[in-house]
């Protein structure tokens, strides 16, 4: 039996017929670039997250970039965030002219520790990017806090937690503002790249808006050097479609992970835990003059070296969790 990693044309045949009707419409209306889609997406996105607003976004890096710059992070800002999270993470606050500060993670999540990231405070420090990993939220009450306390800006990076709750919230609508991703294998993916940033602070929102389209405040006035991060009319009438299957989905994963757990009881300590990130980010030469050396995040670092990755996605089938169990147990 072969078990792909992710199956993403499985994943899309449930609703080929309604994206290519979706894809049909914004054809016959013209109305390829900001379309009814975009607001109707948007609408749909801030409802299920539970922020006040959603801004469609070109990427999910872009995302984080908008959301940094309308917090005013920029030159002379340090951000502290997870060695642990994917290298857009840092890049899009180095982008945003400030310097990224790699803080180590709790040994039991794998999530930022934030007693780690208090060492790392500085009279520069302008925020916090506390990264929901693995579909894990990081407890956001404790974020908020350590916010109040050292007076910085909150920044969810929730690319791996489309429709994660805990303790009452979920995941986009706990800091002052998040960044998510719809790379097609996220848990909501779109067909091809997508981002978007939710928030229920308006003056955020509208600053993202106006930065993802050239700075603009309206026709031809740019009180912003910006960027052009608009998402096309196409994309957000496919990801409103798979938003409807996000629920559905996202139990499914739930059952199948339950599976894993069952089958691979005793074997490994974090086998649910995927290792995408071999190099933590402050191992990383591109960050090399950060001077974060090896040992600097020692659990981060130990933890790629103990995991590995198991085919996850909603289509996988029971059998196929269980050759895959079977298959990783004879090699144990």
């Amino acid at each position: 039996m072969k078990v792909p990693f992710v199956d993403l044309v499985t994943w899309a045949k449930p609703s080929r017929d309604e994206y290519l009707a979706a894809f049909a419409k914004v054809i016959d209306t013209g109305a390829f670039v900001g379309g009814p889609q975009v607001a109707e997406f948007e609408a749909a996105f801030a409802k299920f997250t539970g922020a006040a607003h959603a801004v469609a976004v070109k990427t999910g890096t872009d995302a984080l970039l908008l959301a940094l710059r309308a917090l005013n992070v920029g030159p002379g800002d340090e951000v502290i965030t997870a060695a642990n999270s994917f290298f857009a993470t840092a890049e899009a606050i180095s982008h945003a002219g400030a310097t990224p500060v790699l803080a180590d993670v709790d040994d039991e999540t794998l999530l930022i520790d934030l007693d780690d990231a208090d060492r790392r405070v500085t009279k520069r420090t302008k925020a916090i990017i506390p990264v929901h990993l693995f579909g894990q939220l990081v407890g956001m009450d404790g974020v908020n806090a350590f916010a109040r306390g050292h007076g910085l800006r909150v920044l969810e990076d929730s690319a791996q937690a489309h429709g994660a709750t805990r303790g009452g919230y979920r995941a986009g609508s706990a800091g002052e503002v998040a960044a998510f991703s719809f790379y097609p294998t996220k848990n909501l993916g779109a067909i091809g790249e997508g981002g978007a940033v939710t928030t229920s602070d308006a003056a955020v929102a509208d600053r993202v808006r106006r930065l993802r389209d050239h700075g603009q405040a309206g026709r031809h006035e740019h009180v912003d050097i910006a960027y052009n991060a608009r998402l096309d009319s196409v994309q957000c009438a496919c990801l409103a479609i798979t938003l409807r299957r996000l629920p559905a989905a996202n139990d499914a994963r739930r059952t199948l992970a339950a599976r894993y757990r069952e089958r691979l009881a005793g074997s490994a300590a974090r086998l649910l835990a995927v290792a995408h990130y071999p190099t933590p980010i402050h191992l990383q030469p591109a960050y090399a003059h950060l001077h974060q050396h090896a040992g600097s995040c020692p659990v981060a670092e130990r933890a790629v070296k103990e995991m590995i990755s198991l085919p996850m996605f909603p289509d996988l089938t029971v059998d196929q969790v269980d050759y895959v169990c079977d298959q990783l147990r004879s090699a144990l």
